[in-house]
């Protein structure tokens, strides 16, 4: 009797990903298509700018991209699609074994550490024609910087991100889409399931490090179901904001009858301008703007908030708000669609559902916000 056939085994992945949908990306050229090019590109892996129910809930990728578009580098940017599991593939996590967004290639250095980055990107790229945006040590706008960094930073926007999500009643115009509530629950009831998904006869020594981020973002988005919890986060976020209020106050009265533009540590824009400007847009995309500073309670917050969108990086990375649900849907289901292409019959009913989708997005949006 002939013995039982055994699949056989595929052939390993690449490290780097294979041309065509898996691949997107797209060229910067910097702050001005006259900026010098003195600088080798540098390639970003990130994940698109539209927030997803399962996208990094702290905003650091768009304080990258926005670092680098202030500096106006040079740089190859890649999205990481979550919808296709992108992150989890194992090309790219044998460069980044945390599965963490962003990831930097630069010449022969890869770094996924989110400090770690911006510290390289600005002791690397100096210049007469590159901004710097964290001034020279031992200076007063210095140790600004560095205090306003650290508080933005220990700032718990995972937590707020979650929060908003599995409670959308406590944010007012909220730009999450209805159905993320219940599609990071299923997340959630799945993820035991999910975590098996790995090959482990393939790549075994990738395994590890895929179960426990999941076991931990499984753990923490469990915390932050707490509305109780999340109140209070929400309170401790006011009194850093009644802060920054002060601190912008501040240099109203320091540079008084100065002609400059006044940022929050002084007439220089620096990573602190950058780090509060992707916060507060995170913290808008949320609902929580007209609570924190559109309702009048911190106009020192609101003009900051107008200005810097106002800036080409802000406007270059960023783009619209109001645009960012329709952008978060079309791009990945088209790429879903060539990586496998469905019958005939399901892909006519699925451009047909992306054609409904878009026009009602658009409607939506148009009856929102024009």
């Amino acid at each position: 009797m002939q013995g039982r056939l055994r699949r056989p085994r595929r052939a390993r992945r690449q490290l780097t990903p294979p041309s065509g949908p898996r691949r997107a990306w797209f060229s910067t050229t910097g702050l001005s298509p006259s900026a010098p090019r003195r600088f080798p590109p540098v390639c970003v892996w990130a994940l698109p700018m539209p927030l997803s129910p399962l996208s990094p809930s702290t905003p650091t990728p768009t304080q990258v991209r926005l670092v680098i578009a202030e500096k106006g580098l040079p740089c190859d940017e890649r999205d990481v699609s979550l919808p296709l599991s992108e992150p989890k593939e194992p090309w790219f996590m044998r460069l980044n074994l945390g599965e963490e967004v962003p990831v930097i290639i630069h010449r022969d250095n890869i770094i996924s550490d989110y400090d770690q980055i911006i510290d390289y990107v600005e002791r690397t790229f100096t210049g007469e024609h590159v901004a710097q945006l964290i001034p020279e040590a031992g200076s007063l706008l210095h140790a600004r910087v560095l205090q306003y960094r650290e508080l933005l930073d220990s700032l718990p926007m995972d937590a707020y991100t979650h929060g908003c999500i599995l409670h959308p009643e406590l944010t007012t115009d909220s730009m999450i889409p209805k159905y993320a509530t219940a599609e990071i629950r299923r997340h959630l009831a799945n993820a035991s399931t999910d975590l098996m998904k790995l090959d482990h006869e393939e790549e075994p020594q990738l395994s590890e490090p895929y179960l426990s981020k999941q076991k931990k973002l499984m753990a923490k988005i469990l915390e932050h179901d707490n509305v109780n919890y999340l109140k209070k986060i929400l309170g401790e976020l006011a009194m850093v904001l009644d802060q920054i209020e002060a601190e912008l106050e501040k240099r109203k009265l320091e540079y008084e009858g100065q002609k400059c533009e006044l940022w929050l540590c002084g007439c220089v824009f620096t990573l602190a301008d950058v780090l509060l400007g992707a916060t507060l847009h995170r913290l808008k995309f949320l609902g929580l703007s007209k609570k924190y500073w559109e309702d009048g309670s911190r106009p020192n917050l609101q003009s900051f908030f107008e200005r810097v969108q106002r800036r080409f990086a802000f406007r270059k990375v960023l783009g619209d708000i109001h645009t960012t649900l329709l952008s978060a849907v079309i791009p990945n289901a088209f790429r879903l669609v060539k990586r496998k292409p469905p019958s005939f019959f399901g892909a006519s009913f699925l451009m047909g559902s992306l054609g409904g989708m878009g026009y009602f997005a658009y409607w939506y949006l148009k009856k929102k916000y024009i």
